[in-house]
């Protein structure tokens, strides 16, 4: 039986059904609250409608015919309540907040322009959107201004755009995981092309070289050149430490996590290249710390050595590129093979079968190509007069590589 104005009022504690789910529930304190029992997608639910004493029995039913219009409709209203009472942050802070989370987790601060991507190209459009309304649509639209002009750069927004909406989810910002496979289809299909890092032909570097070696020793001239002699990247110069070298046995051992392989590798190390490490060991600040370093402790910065590139009026090459240089020079001016000037480079191998059952891995050979670059490098007798120079001085112990 229906309920009725004066039923409400001398309820006693329990559930009294008005009908169609609604109900008024009395506790035993005497407190008394309406209450809306429907099913949705096949799951029961108990939506509160307000106490009776500040809701009548009109407006309980008014109220309740309105929650049962919306989820015919398929509204979700407990989720919709939930979304009210919660302040939604923006697209913004959702990624910055995301980026706060992740960052110390990356190598090298190699995403260190994770944020200044999103500056760029997305907040400008979406940043005050709230984070649950960012859809589809809205990241096709931020990516379609830059989709075929820096493909590169889009494809990793379209990752980070991806990563930030399910930190979004986990943080309970967002009802749903979010699901970014349509956004392709919205856009245009990239044309994939080979681009060659900017690189100085091999038959100039010597001239380069000199012309670091004849001017005033500086940290970053050292790094170019230690970098050149070596073929190897920037990065593994710029965060070089004295324990990793053994210079009586002229060996670098560079640890994998610092490797972009993540594998160790041991670079055979050039008379050259011992030269300039043992001067440096003379002026170093401490045993153990950064060998590029004024202080052995902050990392040169990575434009560094680009700078003087610059300067010199190298335009367009990359510091990079040297290793390209090398690439072209083993394959044209001598006859190792080409799988040693691979591994002189660090290069993994792709063949996972060759990878499985190559177990050497070519020192003593590299030891001869290493020397032979060096050769090719300093080849004036102003240079190879400058590194006896450097030969000179107290001799570095043995070092245990780290």
């Amino acid at each position: 039986m229906a309920l009725t104005t004066l039923k409400v009022k001398n309820a006693k504690p329990g559930r009294h059904v008005d009908g169609r789910g609604l109900c008024l529930l009395v506790k035993d304190s005497g407190a008394r609250t309406w209450v809306l029992r429907m099913q949705r997608n096949g799951r029961r639910r108990d939506y509160g409608l307000g106490s009776a004493l500040e809701v009548s029995l009109a407006e309980a039913r008014d109220a309740a015919a309105e929650l049962r219009r919306q989820v015919r409709e398929g509204a979700d209203p407990v989720a919709e309540r939930r979304r009210a009472r919660k302040v939604m942050p923006s697209f913004e802070t959702a990624a910055r907040d995301c980026y706060d989370a992740l960052k110390e987790g990356w190598k090298n601060r190699r995403y260190a322009n994770w944020i200044s991507s999103f500056e760029n190209h997305v907040f400008p459009q979406i940043g005050t959107k709230p984070v649950d309304q960012v859809d589809s649509a809205c990241v096709v639209e931020v990516l379609s201004p830059i989709w075929l002009e820096i493909p590169e750069t889009a494809r990793r927004l379209l990752q980070r755009i991806g990563s930030v909406l399910d930190f979004a989810h986990i943080k309970g910002w967002r009802e749903e995981e979010a699901s970014l496979r349509s956004v392709r289809k919205g856009l245009p299909r990239q044309t994939v092309k080979s681009v060659h890092l900017e690189a100085m032909p091999y038959s100039d570097v010597p001239a380069l070289m000199e012309t670091l070696a004849t001017a005033s020793p500086t940290t970053g001239r050292d790094a170019l050149r230690f970098t050149i002699y070596n073929a190897v990247r920037s990065n593994e110069t710029r965060f070089a430490v004295w324990t990793e070298f053994d210079l009586d046995k002229a060996i670098w051992t560079i640890p994998g996590e610092r490797m972009k392989a993540k594998a160790t590798h041991v670079v055979p190390l050039s008379a050259p290249a011992v030269a300039l490490l043992r001067r440096r060991w003379n002026e170093r600040a401490n045993d153990t710390g950064l060998v590029f370093s004024a202080d052995g402790e902050k990392p040169m910065s990575d434009m560094t050595m680009t700078k003087l590139l610059r300067d010199g009026g190298i335009k367009g090459v990359t510091v990079h590129g040297f290793r390209s240089a090398f690439t072209d020079w083993a394959a044209e001016k001598t006859d190792f093979p080409k799988e040693v000037a691979d591994k002189a480079l660090a290069h993994k191998l792709t063949n996972q079968v060759e990878a499985a059952y190559r177990r050497t891995d070519f020192l003593e050979k590299r030891r001869d190509l290493m020397a032979r670059w060096a050769r090719h490098l300093d080849g004036g007798l102003t240079s190879i007069a400058i590194h006896t120079t450097e030969a000179a001085g107290a001799p570095i112990p043995a070092r245990a590589a780290a």
